[in-house]
């Protein structure tokens, strides 16, 4: 089993940045694929960002991709999201998920999930 919590989210005005932390627990952290998602109200699950076992390889979201940035610290069993120039766009629940296979947008690829933290960008 793998544990993920979330933390770093909060209010911020627009053009302000936040950075999201995921702490894991329960098994070894450089074995497993980690990755963003964000859920708006009223609609579906969104792939942010994904980074692989070593952290040498990156994707992004269309929506994210120039203004985000993820990142892992293998030694403190965490990754990152740098969130700059926010939009109000990007308001949701964030949340950090892991897998053991490969780095992918593909939710359903994921096997564990964090419980969010909210993220809201005002205007």
């Amino acid at each position: 089993q793998v544990q993920l919590v979330e933390s770093g989210g909060g209010l911020v005005q627009a053009g302000g940045s936040l950075r999201l932390s995921c702490v894991a627990s329960g098994r070894t952290f450089s074995s497993y694929a980690m990755a963003w998602f964000r859920q708006a109200p009223g609609k579906e699950r969104e792939f942010v960002a994904t980074i692989s076992l070593s952290g040498g390889g990156t994707l992004y979201g269309d929506s994210v991709k120039g203004r985000f940035t993820i990142s892992r610290d293998n030694a403190k069993n965490t990754v990152y999201l740098q969130m700059n120039s926010l939009k109000p766009e990007d308001t949701a629940v964030y949340y950090c998920a892991a897998n053991f296979r490969v780095a992918t947008r593909l939710r359903n690829e994921y096997d564990y999930w964090g419980q969010g933290t909210q993220v809201t960008v005002s205007s």
